[in-house]
This record gives structure tokens, C-alpha cells and sequence, in this order.
């Protein structure tokens, strides 16, 4: 899925047109009165893969009772993770810190085959809320690996989607944070390398060290499609039209949620202004003086109460409407595990059937 080209006045639902607004003057409410308006990014916010395993933590608590255990967070949002708390789920990093017979949720990056292994002898109730566009990853090392590949993984050394990817395998992966990395691996063959891609990354970066791989093993393979996933695009692509229309950018995000991260940068690479925020609380006035446009995304990690509770605080520092960029509408949603099924009250039905499920 990629995004339409969005270009011209009519990306905006109303309002003058899309040149840059000469600060207002005059008295201003901290200064900052000269905020006029807020231009939203479309789409922004949840994608499916993220909807999907909230949702699985959600029902698992509905079915089960409290608690319910949930390796990693489920997803990078200090919001989302404290909410579920307050619901009943216990975040967890260790399998030893789950008692016997307990539920337990793999978070929607991914874990490794050794943590999956380990999670089966303890004998858990498992849902997998690894997102399936993260199982395609997985999927592919292992039937690549079967015909004899290595691999070459971009990412970020430490973020759990990476261990997870690259505890598929017990060697054979050599990550890649930058294009001064490829010139250091020194992979055992390349006559089958293979290239996969942590799905939260930044486009532009991806696709210059994916070159950089191709320049030095000519013959690599690279994905039929890109690794990175379609939210992280579209949402790469509405900052990349809306920052330079507006003179600063606001990303809400928590500071572990690698796409938010790679907005925030790519808006600043455009020469905008840009700061994240995981809440309204974070917002600084200063930031806002002589601003006359703000541009605001979100994470596809970052939930909208968020987003409106950082609309409302830029309201009060001054901007006097909202206005939302016409963008591509994500209409993507991916099945839930079996065994969570509810009745249309909403209560638990009875477990039937495998409980650790796997995307293909």
C-alpha cells in the first residue's frame, strides 16, 4: 500500500491558502498568539498491526480475567502500556517472571524462536500479537535460510523487532544500522545473501544502505517489496507534504516507538522545525513563538486521545482552528489469534483449538 500523491490547496478542508502565514503581531497570549493554525497529518495514529495486538491484550483480559502477561510492551506508547496496566496486564521482560499456567501475550514486535521455545515448555497460554507484516519478516528468514541464505538485516541494534527477527536463526543474520556498517560485515558466502528490513525505519535511510549493500554484493537478494511497512510509509510520506508548509512540526510519540522517532527526523532533514512529544504535557510555549503554521502526526503507536489533548493545548496557546490534510484513508485490518473470540455481548466464548497462533 502506498500513499496518493497529495500536492495543491485542496489537501486542506478550509482555510487560506497553504503559503506561509506572517506572524499575526500584537499582543499574544504567552507570546505565542501568533499560532493561527493547526494542519493535521492524514493518516497518523494507530495502524492495523498496532490496533490488532491491543486488542488481542484487551480480549485476553475479558477471557481470562486479570492478570495477563504480556512480554515487552505491546506496543511503544507510555499511554497505551499505562492504560493496560491500570486493565490488569503485567508487563514482563523475563519468561521466569510469569507464574505457571499463566496467559501470556508476545508483544506486537516479535520475540525470538528461543523465547517462543521457552514460553511452550514452560506451558503458557500464548497469543501471538507479533504483527503479520513483522511474521512476513520471520517467515521469509526461515524459508530462505532452509535454501542456504544469509542475511543482511537493516535496523537498530536493541530494538526488540531486530532481536526478534534475528533470533530466528542461531547465526547467518549481520545487522546494519548505516551505510558505514556494510563496508565492516563480513558474511560467510555471498553468493545467497539475502536483505530484510526492520519494518519501522526510516524509507529514505532504508533504501541508502539497501544500495550501499547492493554496490558492495552485487548480487544480493532484496525484497520483491520493501520490508518497511505500509503505516510507517503513508505516515513518511504526509510529513514529507505537510512540513514544508508549516514552520513547525509536532510528532506525538513515546520516546521507544522507533516510527515516531523517524518522523521527528525526517521533518527536521526537510529543515523544519520539529519536536515528539508523548503527551500534551511536553509541550513548551517557546516553541510556538512567531509560529504561524504547526504541523501534527502521530505514531502508529500513539493512540488519538493523545493527539486531541495536543490540539487543545496549542488552542490554548493561541491557534484558532484545525484543519486536516486530505490523505490515502488505511482501511487494512488484521485477523485476531483463535481462541478470542467473544459473543456479540461482548462476553467470553469457550477456548477451542491451538491458542499460540501463527500468521503466514
Amino acid at each position: 500500500m502506498t500513499s496518493k500523491d497529495i500536492m495543491g490547496e485542496e489537501q486542506f478542508s478550509d482555510g487560506p491558502p497553504l503559503g506561509k502565514l506572517a506572524p499575526s503581531g500584537g499582543s499574544a497570549l504567552h507570546e505565542v498568539n501568533s499560532v493561527g493554525v493547526i494542519l493535521l497529518a492524514e493518516p497518523r495514529g494507530f495502524c492495523a498491526g498496532v490496533d490488532r495486538a491491543i486488542e488481542i491484550v484487551e480480549r485476553a483480559l475479558t477471557k481470562f480475567g486479570a492478570p495477563i502477561y504480556v512480554r515487552h510492551e505491546i506496543v511503544h506508547n507510555t499511554y497505551v502500556v499505562n492504560d493496560l496496566k491500570t486493565k490488569g496486564a503485567i508487563f514482563i521482560e523475563a519468561l521466569s517472571d510469569v507464574p505457571p499456567g499463566a496467559t501470556l501475550v508476545f508483544s506486537a514486535h516479535g520475540v525470538s524462536r528461543a523465547v517462543q521455545e521457552e514460553a511452550r515448555a514452560r506451558g503458557f497460554q500464548i497469543f501471538d500479537a507479533t504483527c503479520p507484516l513483522v511474521t512476513k519478516v520471520h517467515v521469509e528468514v526461515a524459508k530462505l535460510n532452509k535454501e542456504g541464505y544469509e542475511f543482511i538485516m537493516i535496523g537498530h541494534k536493541g530494538h526488540p523487532e531486530v532481536e526478534g527477527t534475528m533470533g530466528q536463526l542461531d547465526s547467518g543474520i549481520h545487522l546494519v544500522e548505516d551505510v558505514a556498517d556494510v563496508a565492516r560485515i563480513s558474511p560467510l558466502q555471498t553468493e545467497r545473501l539475502a536483505v530484510v528490513t526492520q519494518t519501522t525505519l526510516s524509507v529514505d535511510d532504508a533504501a541508502e544502505i539497501s544500495a550501499a549493500i547492493k554496490a558492495r554484493f552485487p548480487q544480493v537478494r532484496v525484497p520483491k517489496q520493501q520490508d518497511i511497512c505500509y503505516a510507517t510509509q503513508n505516515r513518511q510520506d504526509a510529513v514529507k507534504v505537510l512540513s514544508p508548509q508549516v514552520d513547525i512540526l509536532i510528532v506525538v510519540g513515546s520516546p521507544t516507538s522507533s516510527n515516531s522517532n523517524r518522523l521527528r527526523e525526517l521533518a527536521a532533514k526537510l529543515g523544519t522545525e520539529a519536536y515528539m512529544v508523548d503527551d500534551a504535557s511536553e509541550l513548551q510555549e517557546a516553541w510556538f513563538e512567531g509560529k504561524a503554521r504547526v504541523g501534527l502526526t502521530a505514531g502508529a503507536s500513539a493512540p488519538d486521545v493523545l493527539v486531541q489533548q495536543v490540539i487543545d493545548r496549542i488552542k490554548a496557546l493561541g491557534a484558532v482552528s484545525v484543519r486536516k490534510m486530505a490523505g490515502i484513508e488505511e482501511t487494512l485490518k488484521f485477523p485476531l489469534p483463535k481462541g478470542l473470540k467473544l459473543d456479540a455481548q461482548g462476553q467470553a466464548l469457550e477456548v477451542s483449538g491451538s491458542l499460540l497462533h501463527h500468521q503466514g
